[in-house]
């Protein structure tokens, strides 16, 4: 305890007053802390809801039981990572709309067999006739919802391109084969689930003001000459989507031309120019995935690898864990107040950071070497005022001199060759834009939202904007999408990613601590109830049961403001351990919708 005092007390300049009233306080929270973590690490290993999913061959992890399924047919087949990847893809843009997309990007984490890691960037990009200032009225204010809802905030999709060129390059199984299965899955139909009704319920009068014309998420009917809007789709209920699978047999026979160019393109701009969008032809022509180098980090002996910019996840990780390194999480306990503190303050510091630095890479130069620069981030930790919460207003992005120049899913794949892939695709918030291109039965993202529409503003994850990330026309905006691998002694050892917005970064962090630091079972990782901290607003938000009462009064008496919230993420992820694949499918929220599967079964 004495040690660890004065690594806090030595790093500040503060006055002997406050040194003690700092020591006085570390020493009443550790003794609190060290008194439970003998019972911390046994509750480390009991948050499994299900049973622990094994298998030898390889493993399918998704957010939904159908799009799983048609997974781990394709590796049955003799196919691999990359082929199951692309049909899990078009599969969740038929049964996970809410997330599930080709109206969407995403970002693409693969390791092939020999360990050779690549990445793929096909995040959406702002059309050519975006300009700064347009979603700002003549006084210079946001006008409500413009980004969020309606024509004007979609981007240029990106998933269709970003499949066929990831399957271009790594796939061995023929693409219409890949494809064939989400046609027929829109045609005939399948029960959706309890969470699926209710959040059609949550969205209906969206669905209505900006889908005007026919969308399937709301079953309608001509009464007296008007359309009425008589009843939703119930759990159990099926859902079919001819106008989707039309769309897929188009982009089957024809690959990235079947939806950039001919009769879906043009269904795009028709709706644009009904409903005052901006994409043009040009823009979905124009529209080129980018392949990037990852970021690589180590923690504790574990290599760490992740994704690079546009994407904010890799940095704030990577920060955040080379942050807390130096500190025994272990001894501290599971969500302890001490453990939380640390990981707490670590995460204001990365999201600091994340304001004013993160952007395209192809518009700013981002000093990445900095931000992750280990004397850097200890300097930038040490200055803190230690076990307390440092108020937001106190922290800013670090300085140093450089160059100027919700809603998601993700799933998680490992072959029976060797080789593993993570990825994480969005329509940003739950069903994007909720406009539906009309012929087509998809959704639209409302990306631009991530873009800064005017600096010091808040998103709709309340991230403030920047600079560095304004809007320009074909730039890529700002994401938290953060697929994540980790290796150990060189060989693949976790597969992990999130959907959540901002609470992404946070989500796989605690995900990665679980496993190495309180050596939680692969399930038991996924499961553990969360909390997260993004610097602005200044609230620690957890989930029901992340703590105790005395937990909570112990983080409140060291200054923080919490706020309990519904369940963060929903991480799907794999761990490789004694040459066996062992998944994590997250069932928060949806407890009919398990979305891990052993390769040889399926429990629902």
């Amino acid at each position: 305890m004495r040690y660890i005092s004065k690594l806090f007390l030595n790093s500040l300049n503060i006055s002997k007053k406050a040194m003690m009233l700092n020591r006085v306080l570390l020493t009443l929270v550790l003794i609190c802390s060290y008194i439970g973590a003998l019972t911390a690490q046994k509750q480390a290993k009991t948050y499994a809801r299900k049973p622990v999913v094994e298998r030898y061959n390889n493993m399918v992890v998704t957010a939904h039981p159908e799009a799983t399924k048609i997974g781990v047919k394709v590796l049955a087949d003799g196919g691999n990572a990359v082929d199951a990847a692309v049909a899990v893809h078009f599969a969740l843009a038929v049964c996970y709309p809410t997330a599930g997309n080709i109206g969407g990007g995403g970002f693409a984490l693969y390791r092939n067999k020999n360990g050779t890691f690549d990445v793929l960037d096909y995040r959406e990009i702002a059309p050519g006739n975006a300009s700064k200032n347009m979603f700002l009225d003549s006084a210079g204010n946001i006008i409500k919802d413009l980004s969020l809802k309606g024509a004007l905030a979609a981007g240029v999709p990106g998933s269709v391109n970003g499949m066929w060129e990831l399957h271009k390059k790594y796939g061995s199984t023929n693409w219409n084969k890949l494809i064939q299965p989400a046609i027929d899955l829109a045609r005939k139909g399948f029960p959706i689930t309890t969470m699926q009704a209710r959040e059609f319920r949550n969205h209906e009068a969206d669905f209505s003001k900006y889908s005007h014309r026919k969308n399937y998420l709301i079953k309608s009917v001509v009464k007296d000459g008007y359309l009425d809007i008589i009843k939703l789709l119930w759990p159990g209920d099926t859902l079919r989507i001819p106008d989707l699978a039309h769309t897929l047999e188009a982009i089957r026979d024809k690959g990235r031309d079947g939806f950039y160019t001919g009769w879906v393109a043009d269904s795009i701009v028709a709706q644009m120019n009904r409903s005052g969008g901006i994409i043009t032809h040009q823009d979905l022509a124009n529209y080129k995935t980018e392949w990037r180098a990852p970021l690589k980090g180590t923690y504790r002996g574990y290599t760490v690898t992740t994704m690079p910019p546009p994407s904010a996840g890799g940095i704030a990780l990577l920060q955040i864990l080379k942050m807390l390194e130096p500190f025994d999480l272990a001894a501290r306990g599971f969500n302890k107040a001490i453990t939380v503190n640390l990981m707490a303050e670590a995460e204001k510091l990365a999201y600091a950071d994340r304001s004013k630095y993160i952007g395209d890479p192809q518009y700013i130069s981002i000093p990445t070497d900095t931000l992750l620069d280990e004397a850097y981030l200890r300097q930038r930790f040490f200055t803190l005022q230690c076990c307390r919460a440092n108020p937001a207003e106190t922290i800013k992005p670090g300085t140093f001199s450089w160059p100027e120049s919700e809603e998601t899913t993700h799933f998680s794949i490992t072959d029976q060759y060797g080789n593993a892939i993570a990825i994480t695709t969005t329509i940003n918030s739950p069903y994007g834009s909720h406009l539906f291109v009309s012929g087509c039965g998809f959704i639209l993202n409302n990306e631009m939202d991530d873009f800064s529409t005017k600096p010091g503003a808040l998103n709709s994850y309340n991230l403030p904007g920047s600079k560095a990330n304004s809007i320009a026309p074909g730039k890529r905006m700002v994401s938290s999408m953060t697929p994540t691998m980790v290796e150990k002694d060189g060989k693949l050892y976790l597969v992990a990613g999130t959907p959540g917005g901002s609470t992404i970064i946070t989500s796989v962090l605690q995900t990665i601590i679980n496993v190495i630091d309180h050596k939680m079972d692969m399930q038991s990782a996924v499961d553990a109830p969360r909390f997260h901290h993004q610097w602005l607003p200044d609230v620690l938000y957890y989930e029901k049961g992340a703590f105790t009462k005395k937990q909570l009064y112990m983080l409140k008496a060291l200054g923080y403001k919490t706020q309990e919230r519904e369940p963060i993420g929903r991480m799907d992820a794999i761990m490789l351990k004694d040459n066996k694949f062992i998944g994590g499918a997250d069932y928060r929220g949806d407890d009919n919708a398990d979305g891990v599967n052993d390769g040889t079964k399926f429990d629902e």
